[in-house]
């Protein structure tokens, strides 16, 4: 190991301290002008949340570009790609970008690296196959890279975007821990007897704040679901986790929208988060889903403050 490359027991315990229990998955600030992004972002730290994870798409803002904007308008709170795509660009460039932002923010930036899906990767030019390969490979390029400027006083932190057993291993292995995306807390227990005690576990979990059965599992279909079931890594975690061909057909069923949309009133998505919590995650990101396309849901981020982060 050199001196890049994190220790995930030790920066695993002491990432979750300084992340608190719950705090924000927002794929949509991809699709918002930077002045509201950062409005958005500086909101939700006042509002208590620990940590904003940002996505990053083919055709999306660069992760670690957006990451710094949004750094430059809070001052305490944690920003996470969740994930940055590893094929987007090469080991140097990713490490020296999380150096660049872990020193300039106080330690603020937590890499997250995935290994995206086949269409993401193919139209850069790229094959996309063996995806925990590639991710071991990238891994290894990273900690090999040099980096010259001036540096925070430790390595950045960094988790992987991982679902399967073997990526949870190497995300144990290999990281500060790991922030599955689209899961259920039976999932969330299993990846805490993979990882063991030490590295982070940071699951996302979609929220909606509606009671209506009908409303709810529609927008979560449409909102949601539909934005990924298509993709066979998410396909086969499903599968994996017991979930058949009628759970995935017809843009999902009941059950399975149930399962990976906390919805309902306040004290349901609650208890959902607990759920996560006593299964072994140590910060749940919820990610509000929105009855329109392009917003943020922070109504319901601020709905749901009070309630998720009570001290």
């Amino acid at each position: 190991m050199n001196a890049t490359q994190p220790a995930s027991t030790s920066t695993g315990r002491a990432l979750a301290a300084r992340m608190g229990t719950v705090g924000v998955w927002l794929g949509n600030l991809n699709e918002t002008s930077t002045q509201l992004s950062q409005a958005a972002a500086a909101e939700i730290e006042c509002l208590g949340y620990g940590a904003l994870w940002i996505s990053e798409g083919y055709a999306s803002k660069e992760a670690f570009t957006h990451a710094g904007l949004l750094l430059a308008e809070t001052e305490r709170m944690i920003v996470a790609t969740g994930v940055a795509n590893i094929w987007a660009r090469d080991a140097t460039a990713a490490n020296a970008a999380a150096y660049t932002l872990s020193e300039a923010y106080n330690d603020r930036f937590l890499l997250g690296l995935g290994a995206s899906h086949g269409p993401e990767v193919n139209v850069r030019g790229h094959a996309y196959s063996k995806p925990l390969t590639a991710m071991r490979a990238y891994l290894d390029a990273v900690d090999e890279a040099g980096y010259d400027s001036p540096r925070p006083p430790r390595p950045p932190h960094r988790v992987l975007g991982a679902l399967r057993p073997r990526m949870l291993a190497l995300a144990r292995d290999r990281a500060s821990g790991a922030h599955p995306y689209m899961v259920t807390p039976e999932h969330t227990a299993k990846a805490r007897t993979i990882l063991g005690d030490g590295p982070l576990l940071a699951p996302e979990q979609a929220v909606l704040l509606e009671t209506d059965p009908g409303v709810a599992r529609a927008l979560g279909r449409r909102r949601y679901l539909a934005l990924s079931i298509d993709r066979p890594n998410y396909i086969n975690h499903l599968r994996e986790l017991g979930y058949e061909e009628e759970d995935l057909a017809a843009g999902g069923s009941d059950r399975l929208i149930d399962a990976l949309v906390a919805w309902g009133d306040h004290e349901a998505i609650r208890r959902r988060i607990a759920e996560h919590l006593g299964a072994g995650a140590d910060h749940v990101a919820i990610q509000p889903i929105t009855y329109a396309p392009h917003h943020l849901g922070l109504e319901q981020l601020r709905e749901l403050a009070p309630v998720l982060l009570q001290r």
